[in-house]
């Protein structure tokens, strides 16, 4: 049994579909079932409530051999280490308490950089991997830079002023990767029982872009000017805040972008394994023009 938590996300769908695709029993941990993908609700088991709750996790993790686990964004939350470690630790305590064979967690780039202690999201979240690894169980911790499908978020701008906004440094290359591709390589190891112990995964993506290559490669494929505008760290963090974010969190947030722009996701060669297949290029063609169509 494979235990899938955050199921009705971008990427805990793609790997409920891999895996059932894979002819893998499954189990998800969802608030509303009514959220899962169609035809899903009737080919797994259902787990409802939040993976933040001890009783939930324990029937859900009951008999596991692998869980999937992903943190959702707690944009409320007081701060960076109580939306990670703090959503996690009943998670955490069932791993062990239930004998879970092994987990699959996505993380983020960045340990061991200069900036990697001052960075927000990725600190909490790395801290988080270390009290999984404590823990005993084997885990693989899905090391990744930011998505390509984070661009969705501002399909209505790229659509209606021929712009999308952000704090990162337009000129710097960075490797960005497909939540599919991440899918792919958590599905992979999923099904695999043959590893043991800790060790962190990076996913990369095939190539290192600029934001201004980006706004390049998305006025191509949509056949009109697109251009990326950086936008001041005060007005991201109160852009975030009048999004709903809590001020600890959209501090949060701009912390991992300015380290982003420091080197953070820059400290991992790219090798054949860390590579994934999915160019910039072809998701845009593939998932964001037909959004920014719609």
């Amino acid at each position: 049994m494979i235990v899938v938590t955050s199921p009705t996300g971008n990427i805990g769908s793609q790997v409920v579909a891999g895996l059932l695709n894979a002819g893998a029993p499954v189990r998800v941990v969802v608030r509303d079932p009514a959220r899962l993908a169609a035809g899903v609700a009737e080919r797994v088991e259902v787990v409802r409530g939040s993976h933040s709750d001890p009783a939930v996790v324990a029937e859900a993790f009951a008999g596991a051999d692998a869980v999937f686990w992903l943190v959702p964004a707690g944009h409320a939350a007081p701060s960076v280490d109580a939306a990670y470690s703090g959503f996690a630790r009943p998670g955490i305590e069932a791993f062990r308490e239930q004998g879970v064979g092994r987990v699959v967690g996505v993380s983020a780039l960045g340990r061991g950089t200069a900036v990697s202690g001052q960075a927000g999201y990725v600190t909490a979240t790395l801290a988080m991997d270390d009290l999984i690894a404590a823990s005993g169980v084997p885990y693989r911790a899905l090391t990744m830079p930011s998505f390509m499908d984070n661009t969705l978020r501002q399909a209505g701008p790229i659509k209606a002023q021929g712009v999308f906004y952000g704090p990162s440094l337009p000129g710097l290359a960075v490797p960005t990767v497909a939540t599919r591709d991440i899918a792919a390589v958590a599905v992979r190891l999923l099904l695999d029982g043959t590893w043991t112990g800790f060790d962190e995964v990076p996913v990369l993506g095939p190539e290192d872009l600029s934001f201004d290559r980006m706004a390049a490669i998305i006025s191509d494929v949509l056949g009109r000017e697109v251009r990326y505008q950086q936008i001041p760290g005060d007005a991201f963090k109160a852009r975030m805040m009048g999004n709903g974010m809590s001020e600890a969190m959209a501090q949060g947030l701009l912390d991992m972008a300015v380290a982003k722009n420091n080197g953070l996701d820059q400290g991992v060669t790219r090798t054949p394994e860390a590579g994934t297949p999915t160019t910039f290029r072809e998701w845009c063609t593939e998932i964001l023009k037909p959004a920014v169509d719609a």
